[in-house]
């Protein structure tokens, strides 16, 4: 299925000078999403995933389906002050500064296979941050899987190492 034709291009979103790939339209068609999630589901039962770990807000949106239809638990992945028990913490470098991710500290038991889904891939940076936390708590990352990858911000390369799956390339 050619799903980028239920891409919405959006020029100068959020600021001036982005152009904006809008996923509501492939959302708002049951077949097309239900499509695209059977995909990203299929690849992670390929990797004989465990768990689907989703950063917010919008791996969630993906992420969500993916477990539901391999079977398996989500875990989310917050801004700090989000998450109402213990958490651990990745600081990382924003192009204007700093953000940070948390999860549950029992959110990922050792040796578990993560598959991580989100909705785009763009510099890696959330993705990394992402990582960092499933390893940190001994997890596997054994894939990552996107929607849409913005191939020319390099993503893939600040990834290396890890087995990328996406659904368009732009």
């Amino acid at each position: 299925m050619d799903y980028k034709e239920y891409i919405e291009i959006v020029e100068n979103f959020p600021k001036e000078g982005i152009v904006f790939k809008d996923i509501t339209p492939l959302m708002q068609d049951g077949k097309v999403f239900k499509s695209a999630i059977q995909e990203i589901a299929e690849y992670g039962r390929h990797k004989n995933a465990d768990i689907v770990v989703g950063p917010e807000a919008r791996g969630f949106i993906v992420g969500c389906p993916v477990a539901y239809a391999l079977d398996l638990g989500f875990v989310p992945v917050r801004k700090p002050g989000k998450l109402p028990r213990d958490v651990i913490q990745v600081d990382y470098g924003l192009e204007y500064g700093k953000d940070a991710l948390t999860i549950h500290k029992d959110a990922i038991k050792p040796g578990q296979r993560v598959i991580i889904v989100d909705d785009l891939l763009a510099t890696g940076g959330t993705i990394n941050a992402t990582i960092q936390l499933v390893e940190k708590l001994g997890g596997i990352v054994c894939g990552l899987a996107f929607l849409i990858e913005l191939t020319e911000l390099g993503g893939r390369e600040n990834l290396k190492g890890y087995d990328i799956f996406t659904l368009m390339k732009y």
